[in-house]
């Protein structure tokens, strides 16, 4: 596909709150010591549930981004996006007194949006009877697009606004979209990325019904195993991470850093099956972002897997790879960091974007921990349990998510 003379877009900016660190410098630090945050799960009484772990983010004080007042009035989810997109503020050194903020815009997205809300003022009606008891706050906390509004009107950023839905690709397709919006010309700079907090009794509950969920109650801290002959299952995490995104120019002309440049993406579906992963979708989504970005299969040094620690995913995405890259996919490295974060659904894909930058930037893959018993069906390098020094040029990132979608971007050294 010709690029049309798009601008160079470029990030540079990335705030993070995970399971393995409350900021982007904590997280990449457990990454590369390659230290999980699998733990019992303290949100709710799991003791009857089939999984009784999680990756919860811990010690985190959302009164360090937002006040307790306003924080009363979202969900947590919501808290986590307000604080990644602060950082990412604060990261990309940006001077709100002087920038345009009508060129400015934010993409922050959530696959499940206010899930603890709905729980709470559910068993509120139920508890007390009455339907007027419902919070008047109850709608706005729950909806999904919540937090690129109120980003928004915390930084007072005036651009395109909203939050794409696509299961664990949600905020892959939302870095596409704000990548799409600066290249068209409708913002100089996007706050971009996801936000997920689903670990509750329905989210974890749904999950499990599915058996999608690892019910390795025994060692938490190994139960997260991508590509091992040994995975019984994701694990379920929760976070969020943005990403800065602006036009070359726009970067320059304020004197930004630049992490890397945001070379292009893919987007397919497998229109199959719900749940059930195809070839023909990852390896179209794959493709795509690489004839996107101009670049051939040979020029990928590092692939950011979806690598889910389920079955089908990780058999699925290691044939897809081979099929895209042919012998040179036994060369390349790889690595799922949900064996250390937990899957954070639709913050995933932010996340891992955010991981794949700072791959190139400190040229250090980090490796796939819990990866113990090779399986016949995977045997790529994976980056097994240690992080590998290597020079990153182009690293990919995939996502895939319920219903089909895959989704795939790709980053370059700048």
């Amino acid at each position: 596909m010709p690029k049309y003379n798009f601008p160079k877009v470029v990030v540079t900016g990335i705030g993070a709150v995970t399971a393995i660190g409350n900021n982007v410098s904590d997280m990449w630090d457990s990454m590369v010591a390659g230290r999980g945050g699998a733990a019992p799960i303290t949100h709710f009484d799991a003791s009857t549930f089939d999984s009784k772990f999680a990756f919860e983010v811990k010690n985190f004080d959302v009164t360090q981004y937002i006040s307790r007042k306003e924080a009363q009035r979202m969900d947590r989810f919501t808290h986590f996006a307000m604080a990644a997109a602060t950082m990412a503020v604060e990261d990309a050194q940006i001077n709100l007194e002087t920038i345009n903020k009508d060129r400015v815009g934010v993409i922050v997205s959530s696959g499940i949006g206010g899930m603890n809300t709905l729980l709470e003022q559910y068993q509120t009606v139920i508890e007390r009877g009455k339907p007027d008891r419902i919070s008047p706050f109850f709608i706005p906390m729950m909806i999904s697009d919540i937090s690129p509004g109120l980003i928004a009107i915390k930084f007072g950023f005036r651009g395109p606004n909203y939050a794409t839905v696509s299961a664990c690709a949600t905020s892959t397709h939302s870095l596409a979209a704000a990548l799409m919006h600066i290249q068209r010309g409708d913002a100089d700079m996007m706050f971009v990325g996801g936000s997920e907090a689903s670990i509750n009794v329905m989210g974890v509950g749904g999950f499990n019904s599915m058996r999608a969920l690892s019910t390795r109650n025994d060692s938490p801290e190994t139960a997260s195993r991508p590509f091992d002959k040994d995975r019984d299952g994701f694990v379920i995490g929760e976070g969020g991470g943005v990403l800065v995104l602006e036009t070359e120019e726009h970067a320059l002309n304020r004197g930004a850093k630049i992490y890397a440049e945001f070379a292009g993406f893919g987007l397919t579906d497998d229109a199959f099956h719900i749940t059930q992963p195809t070839l023909i979708g990852p390896v179209n989504s794959m493709r795509a972002a690489i004839a996107d970005a101009d670049l051939t299969p040979e020029d990928i040094d590092y692939i950011n897997a979806h690598g889910t620690s389920t079955p089908f995913n990780d058999k699925n995405e290691t044939a897809a790879i081979k099929e895209v890259f042919g012998d040179r996919a036994y060369n390349m490295s790889i690595s799922s960091t949900k064996s250390m974060t937990g899957h954070l659904l639709g913050a995933a894909g932010a996340v891992e974007a955010i991981t794949a930058v700072l791959s190139i930037k400190n040229g250090i893959i980090p490796p796939t921990i819990n990866y113990f018993t090779p399986d016949p069906e995977c045997d790529l390098n994976y980056t097994p349990n240690v992080a590998a020094k290597k020079e990153v040029n182009v690293a990919l990132s995939n996502t895939f998510g319920f219903g089909g979608h895959n989704a795939t971007v790709i980053f370059k050294k700048y």
